[in-house]
């Protein structure tokens, strides 16, 4: 897949580490605008200090719609709507069992992987199909296309994802396309609470965001409802 040339606003949560925040480097490096979101005030500062205006970075939790739904404010009265829309944000859960895991742990995996996804789009897509067009991807994960113990929490959010993805790429009107992405096995903080060491033999975020962003910033009306993934 080729890159598009047209500088374009992307909004990308989960910006503050791991795949997002390369991502964000590898962005802004082409000339797009990121507007980027993190929990971590300090990610959220040294990627503001990184990338100066017109990036706009924002400490939050998807999690909360309300806190989503200021930030889209904010930015959809500063500029115009994006014209990608990347759900990254996600946790996982410690590696258990699923009866040894309580109700708060599983609660917590799913409001930030599937609700913290909802709420953005809902604070988001309304602009975005009023401008008629725009691209909306949810990372997903080969665990939300197969199965695997100690992770049902974080296997169940992700399958929940490609479901809402398909479903909303039936949604969608003409013009605006929705894609569930598989980003491949990555060494991250994440899946070295699975793998530990065994992380080392796959590719970091750095290595692996170079061909992911022009991979990304590809996507278009041809993979509307796909379940793609990233080579």
């Amino acid at each position: 897949m080729s890159r598009r040339a047209r500088p374009r606003r992307i909004l990308l949560t989960g910006a503050t580490r791991g795949l997002g925040r390369a991502l964000a480097a590898r962005f802004a490096e082409r000339g797009h605008t990121v507007l980027g979101c993190g929990r971590s005030a300090d990610g959220v500062a040294h990627l503001s200090a990184l990338h100066g205006a017109p990036h706009d970075f924002q400490a939050l939790d998807v999690a909360d719609a309300r806190a989503v739904d200021a930030w889209a404010a904010r930015l959809l009265a500063a500029g115009p709507a994006p014209d990608l829309l990347l759900n990254n944000a996600g946790v996982i859960n410690r590696s258990a069992p699923l009866w040894e895991l309580g109700p708060s742990e599983f609660d917590a995996v799913l409001a930030v992987n599937v609700s913290g996804a909802a709420n953005v789009l809902r604070a988001f897509l309304p602009a975005m199909i009023a401008r008629g067009e725009g691209v909306v991807l949810n990372l997903s994960s080969g665990w939300g296309r197969s199965a695997s113990p100690l992770v049902a929490p974080y296997c169940a959010s992700k399958w929940a994802i490609e479901g809402l993805t398909k479903a909303l790429a039936e949604e969608l009107p003409a013009g605006l396309v929705a894609a569930a992405v598989n980003p491949g096995i990555i060494d991250t903080d994440m899946l070295r609470a699975c793998w530990a060491d065994g992380a080392g033999a796959y590719p970091g975020p750095e290595e692996w965001s170079h061909g992911a962003a022009d991979f990304l910033l590809a996507v278009g009306p041809r993979d509307r409802g796909r379940a793609l993934t990233i080579p």
